[in-house]
């Protein structure tokens, strides 16, 4: 997450031109091949105001001229901008080591969190990403609540959409993130470590021992056990 927060700071920075801007980005909205809902829309329903928009649609634009994304654009932005979970996590945690953004390997181990990731920012399964997907997903990851946070987080790992979370699902999410951070902490986590915590953190959630996380146990979990709650935030920080 705190990648994100600061590529939207350098788009706010960037962006400081006269007022004539709203009247184009009116008009570039007309020259794409999808066109986003009004801004006024988008507003009422985010957590970003009007300016703020337009300043995220036109970063959007010159990422995506069409107006969506697919999954190998999404992953090759994904690498471009988040090859390693942001740089305000190292400039406070000095003494973790991740490779150069332009490392094939580093690029390489992004792309199956970016996958998961493009699958739940695509809300309606299309297999393309709107800016009003991208835009919905932002605001609750940066400003909406824990619980709308804690529900976007359960679709993510709800793989296969049918409402549960699975153990292989955690796993393949989790392992998806350490395959891109954690082999290049130091020390080196060890192969098994994404295991353990999937082992630890399922059985704490799945209440009833039938298998599966619901929704609700997952939600009751998060927010009664504070080492979940932490750990949750090595999701938000590859954001």
């Amino acid at each position: 997450m705190g990648a994100v927060m600061g590529t939207f700071s350098s788009l706010q920075t960037k962006q400081r031109r006269p007022s004539k801007d709203k009247i184009e980005d009116e008009l570039e909205m007309t020259m794409v091949c999808h066109r986003p809902e009004g801004l006024e829309q988008l507003e009422a329903q985010t957590n970003f105001t009007k300016r703020e928009l337009q300043v995220l649609y036109r970063g959007f634009k010159n990422e995506c001229p069409s107006g969506v994304v697919n999954e190998e654009t999404f992953k090759q932005i994904y690498a471009q901008f988040f090859p390693h979970g942001g740089e305000s996590d190292l400039e406070k945690d000095p003494a973790r080591r991740f490779p150069s953004p332009a490392s094939p390997l580093c690029l390489s181990d992004a792309s199956t969190y970016a996958h998961y990731l493009f699958h739940a920012f695509d809300t309606t399964q299309t297999g393309s990403v709107k800016f009003e997907d991208f835009v919905t997903a932002l605001s609750i990851l940066l400003r909406g609540t824990v619980h709308e946070k804690l529900r976007w987080t359960f679709n993510l790992y709800d793989i296969n959409k049918d409402g549960y979370i699975n153990k292989e699902e955690m796993m393949d999410i989790v392992k998806a993130i350490y395959d891109m951070m954690g082999k290049y902490t130091y020390p080196v986590l060890k192969e098994d470590t994404p295991r353990q915590h999937v082992d630890v953190f399922f059985q704490k959630m799945d209440k009833n021992k039938d298998g599966i996380v619901t929704l609700d146990e997952f939600l009751e979990s998060c927010q009664e056990d504070d080492n979940i709650m932490r750990s949750l935030q090595l999701f938000q920080n590859v954001m």
